[in-house]
């Protein structure tokens, strides 16, 4: 846990959260400034700063978020689809410094993430 994380002080109480879901590795709530009828943020109870620093005793514990990702999606009847994001570093648009996976839905088409200049084609 990091002192000056807001997410580690979510996790240990001491700042509230809209908790969907909490086990002994991980930690699910609504994101305060939603982009999305359905906006969650995973995040690992264990503090790693974002994606580039990941070790590999970690890897179980990103196909667990992923997974719940899934698993969320499902329960809230994201059946059309839905996005998830993991933003990294100060290029990446990473504004809070602990690894967390945003999964957005709902029930319209979300906007592109990246606008395309040239048209893709076979």
């Amino acid at each position: 846990m990091s002192l000056e994380c807001i997410f580690c002080k979510i996790v240990a109480g001491e700042i509230p959260s809209d908790k969907v879901f909490e086990d002994d590795e991980l930690y699910v709530f609504k994101d305060i400034h939603p982009q999305a009828p359905v906006h969650l943020l995973i995040i690992p109870k264990k503090h790693i700063s974002s994606l580039a620093d990941v070790a590999e005793e970690d890897y179980g514990l990103l196909g667990r978020m992923l997974g719940k990702a899934h698993f969320f999606a499902s329960e809230m009847g994201l059946k059309n689809g839905f996005r998830t994001i993991i933003n990294t570093g100060e290029v990446g648009r990473q504004d809070v410094f602990h690894l967390h996976i945003h999964l957005l839905g709902g029930d319209t088409p979300l906007p592109p993430m990246i606008y395309r200049t040239k048209q893709i084609t076979d």
